[in-house]
């Protein structure tokens, strides 16, 4: 089942054929009472997915879709798509919707993801018996948006990282020693930067997840996909004067702490797990007190991935990121528009002078014969 947080709202409407063009009439409205939990594809595809940020990403788009055909505005949160009668559509309302999305003033690659979302729906529909092959077949048979935008976020340069962790070695305690967040935060953004983590895997790691002797991190990411990234030099110190504040304790490297900076921990004397939201809290303080300019978790991995395409290859890189796929890490690329100005001057330049005569006859066309 999906999260709490990610329930929808209690309302649940059956897809009316007002919202339909005139091909699609033929869906009565309020003809199909509401489907069960238990059936409910909605529900069913957003819990097989593997991570919260996948769940609230599709989510939103199926929610979208459904507010879409109902005629209401896309962002009334009282109208998801739970309970709805997704096992009705069929091909002339998936053209609609597609029609409906291609309006939209999306960037192709999330355009695409909503034709993903509804895909993943209609499948969980038919698994369910609700929705005949031939008519699945039909209805997921839609042309993929094409096009290409540039990758979003921003390049973090190293000055604002330094800032970032000045800014936690000044939070100190009244006897002048770093506090206890201060130092996790600090490790926090040493190891986003240097290792490129998404959210949901760094509050998922474990003490036990990282070998200092060898400075590595073992990482369980999307797909139940395990990898093991290297720690430099500069994240490792930052792990290890975290570590001696923290302790050997088994449980999460990075846990919640009191505001006094002692570790908080479960009634079972575990420390408690951060949640993905607290990485973005995080840096979002931290940068508000370095006064640099706004700084999002996935803005450090685009970076990780940016500054490792020069040094490896794509295969390489991507496996560090944990892609299936280097074409999905070359999307990541976000190095600033001087490097590559920097690069295209270093190409050759050619010498301006007129050719030898020898040369030149060796350059003349052929004669006719």
């Amino acid at each position: 089942m999906i999260d709490a947080d990610l329930a929808p709202g209690p309302e649940s409407r059956p897809l009316p054929a007002a919202a339909f063009p005139a091909s699609a009439a033929g869906l009565t409205p309020g003809a199909a009472a509401a489907v069960a939990p238990a059936r409910d594809p909605y529900l069913l595809y957003l819990g097989r997915l593997g991570s919260a940020d996948s769940r609230r990403a599709m989510q939103i788009c199926l929610d979208h879709i459904t507010r879409m055909l109902t005629g209401d505005r896309l962002d009334d949160a009282t109208v998801t798509g739970q309970g709805q009668p997704w096992h009705h559509l069929r091909y002339e309302h998936t053209a609609w919707i597609r029609e409906q999305i291609d309006q939209m003033d999306w960037s192709p690659a999330y355009r695409n993801k909503h034709l993903a979302a509804l895909r993943g729906v209609l499948k969980e529909a038919w698994k369910l018996g609700l929705l005949s092959t031939d008519d699945h077949q039909r209805a997921v048979a839609l042309t993929p948006f094409t096009g290409h935008r540039e990758p979003a976020g921003q390049h973090v340069p190293d000055t604002v990282i330094g800032a970032l962790i000045a800014a936690c070695d000044a939070d100190r305690s009244p006897t002048g020693t770093i506090t206890g967040a201060g130092l996790r935060d600090a490790a926090v953004i040493a190891v986003l930067d240097a290792c490129g983590l998404r959210r949901a895997e760094l509050v998922a790691l474990q003490y036990t997840d990282y070998d200092r002797a060898r400075r590595m991190l073992t990482v369980i990411g999307k797909g139940d996909k395990q990898r093991r990234i290297p720690v430099n030099t500069f994240a490792a110190r930052r792990l290890e004067a975290w570590l001696a504040h923290r302790g050997t304790h088994r449980g999460p490297l990075f846990p919640r702490l009191t505001r006094g900076g002692a570790l908080r921990t479960t009634p079972d004397g575990r420390p408690w797990q951060m949640n993905p939201q607290a990485v973005r809290d995080i840096l979002a303080k931290r940068t508000e007190q370095a006064a640099t300019t706004p700084v999002r978790p996935h803005d450090l991995r685009r970076t990780f991935i940016s500054n490792l395409l020069p040094q490896a290859d794509a295969i390489m890189t991507a496996r560090l990121a944990g892609h299936a796929s280097p074409s999905t890490t070359l999307g990541y690329d976000v190095r600033p528009d001087e490097e590559a100005r920097d690069a295209v001057e270093r190409l050759r330049v050619p010498t301006v002078a007129p050719l030898l005569s020898e040369t030149s006859a060796d350059h003349r066309p052929p004669a006719a014969p």
